[in-house]
């Protein structure tokens, strides 16, 4: 029997990096070994059913890869341009593959990661501020809603993907 893989944080790695920016890599990490196991099997359109009202599977995959930028745009003390906003109205839009939202998935959450090393524990306490009411953090307040915000996508669309294969399995012909 093949001995299951340990997750991220118990892997011993990044630990050249602060235990906060550290934990936020574990939680890119696995988000992205999680949506390749339970999401990959899915066809384009199971990729993007909605069932019982819920968002599909492109959605989440869509939304963490944006929100990532997005959020660690304003971790970098930035504010958002036209190009993430107008990705933020079109995360929702019809007719995803999946091959491209994994592809997009994976980009994001490497660049996310690189972005993520930049910080030092000596910037985690900076004040920060999100959106237009420029509600008060901290950029590490920001970098632990990186990793809570992803698995909190992670698992609707694992969720939703266990739901649709389901549905799989009861109706074949669909």
């Amino acid at each position: 029997m093949m001995e299951a893989k340990a997750e991220p944080w118990l892997r011993g790695t990044h630990s050249e990096v602060p235990a906060v920016v550290r934990a936020v890599l574990h939680a890119l990490e696995l988000a992205g070994e999680d949506l390749d196991r339970w999401c990959s099997g899915l066809t384009d359109s199971e990729v993007n059913r909605s069932i019982g009202g819920n968002a599909p599977v492109s959605f989440h995959l869509r939304h963490i890869a944006g929100s990532l930028d997005r959020l660690l745009t304003y971790a970098e003390g930035r504010q958002l341009n036209d190009e993430q906003l107008q990705t933020m109205k079109s995360e929702n839009a019809p007719g995803a593959t999946l091959s491209a939202c994994l592809a997009s998935l994976h980009a994001a959450l490497q660049r996310s990661m690189d972005r993520v090393r930049a910080f030092s524990s000596a910037d985690l306490e900076a004040p920060r501020s999100v959106g237009r009411k420029a509600l008060p953090t901290t950029a590490g307040g920001l970098l632990v809603h990186v990793a809570d915000h992803t698995q909190r996508h992670v698992g609707q669309a694992i969720t939703t993907a266990k739901f649709v294969m389901d549905e799989r399995a009861s109706h074949p012909a669909r």
